[in-house]
């Protein structure tokens, strides 16, 4: 008897949800959603319920607690040589999508425009029309998902308000480097009412020698800008939703504004643990060599298989094109490899607005070596 106007109208459960909950009714293998079936750190857990025990079970402060942003400050002076004030530039939030979310809120207005690059994390899109603006998609280069900078400029008109990038990038595995960055730099310089959104939660998972590069050590580009990272991602943590948002004071200030009626603070506890997690550096400086290694068991678990990888330069995800083998549809080829195969993974033409389908499926590589290898095996059966 009742209607509600929604405000996300073409907007259903996410594909994450959907490939997990079949993976689960038909007993697959769940390389589809990014998250690792490894445990936490036992050290990292128990410094949670030492600090639970000691009482740290009410709100924490707003921004975040100040041990966590403090040691954050000094993680970045330590990797990136660069001054980040704990006080005013530092927002704990609950996980990144909800750092993703309040930055997007902050910046965009009624009628702005957002550029996002195709293929896009999911949360990009739904958040931008929240906020009424209009999502502008730009296709990235295929196969090597590079970013066509003169198209950027071309795109740009003056109700241009955020570019969102995100590197590494998930779904592709893609890495920006120091002219992805200097270019967008230069657009920021040139065009007043612009801002980025970089979204950076894989900042500790590269491979081969592709370092990480942050729009916060480029000094014009982080006067507008806003990072976004997780522990979630970094401490295979992924229930624990707690990241973080650097921006500039003035952008910071706008941030917590909306934050604070959004979740107010993240749980207390969690953040004095994560703090006194970071003092040991092996901690996240180890990370990219623990995932190239499961990265290379699976493509050497593959390697026999008629799938053929495109390359990873980052994340815990690994695309593999199946051109050769199906002539169905990526969303139908991920449903009939889950029922019919039992290996779950997800279909790359979701992540984009047009639904552009090269074939190709996202297979998540953070997992147990067997869970990998025994992947690896159906996967050469096919």
């Amino acid at each position: 008897m009742f209607q509600l106007v929604s405000k996300l109208p073409e907007v259903g459960t996410t594909i994450f949800s959907t490939m997990s909950k079949m993976a689960h009714e038909y007993g697959a293998i769940n390389l589809s959603q990014g998250f690792p079936d490894f445990p936490v750190s036992p050290q990292l857990i128990e410094l949670v319920n030492y600090y639970m025990k000691q009482g740290h079970n009410q709100y924490a402060p707003m921004p975040g607690a100040p041990a966590l942003r403090q040691k954050i400050a000094e993680l970045f002076q330590k990797q990136y040589q660069l001054k980040i004030n704990s006080e005013t530039e530092i927002t704990i939030t609950a996980g990144a999508t909800e750092a993703l979310f309040v930055a997007i809120q902050t910046v965009v207005h009624p009628g702005d425009e957002v550029i996002i690059f195709d293929p896009a994390y999911d949360s990009y899109s739904p958040a931008v029309r929240l906020s009424g603006g209009k999502p502008i998609h730009i296709d990235l280069s295929w196969p090597d998902f590079k970013i066509d900078w003169e198209q950027v400029e071309e795109t740009i008109t003056n109700k241009t308000r955020l570019i969102i990038i995100n590197t590494p990038h998930n779904p592709t595995g893609a890495v920006l480097g120091s002219e992805d960055l200097l270019a967008l730099e230069e657009l920021t310089q040139k065009y007043e009412q612009l801002y980025v959104l970089s979204d950076e939660v894989y900042e500790h998972i590269t491979f081969d020698g592709n370092n990480h590069k942050t729009v916060m050590q480029y000094p014009e580009l982080a006067k507008k800008s806003m990072a976004v990272f997780s522990f979630g991602k970094t401490f295979h943590a992924t229930g624990w939703k707690v990241g973080y948002v650097i921006a500039p004071e003035y952008i910071t200030k706008e941030i917590r504004k909306i934050h604070q009626y959004v979740t107010f603070s993240v749980n207390t506890a969690t953040q004095m643990a994560l703090a006194d997690f970071l003092e040991e550096e092996s901690h996240y400086n180890s990370i990219s060599n623990f995932y190239q290694e499961k990265r290379d068991i699976f493509l050497e678990g593959i390697k026999k298989s008629r799938f053929k990888p495109l390359p990873s330069k980052g994340t815990y995800f690994q695309l593999l094109s199946y051109k050769g083998i199906s002539e169905l549809g990526d969303v139908a080829m991920a449903e009939w490899l889950t029922k019919e195969h039992k290996v779950a993974s997800i279909p790359i033409s979701v992540f984009n607005q047009a639904k552009t389908d090269h074939k190709v499926l996202r297979f998540c590589f953070a997992k147990n070596e067997s869970t990998l290898s025994k992947a690896a095996e159906i996967l050469c059966k096919i």
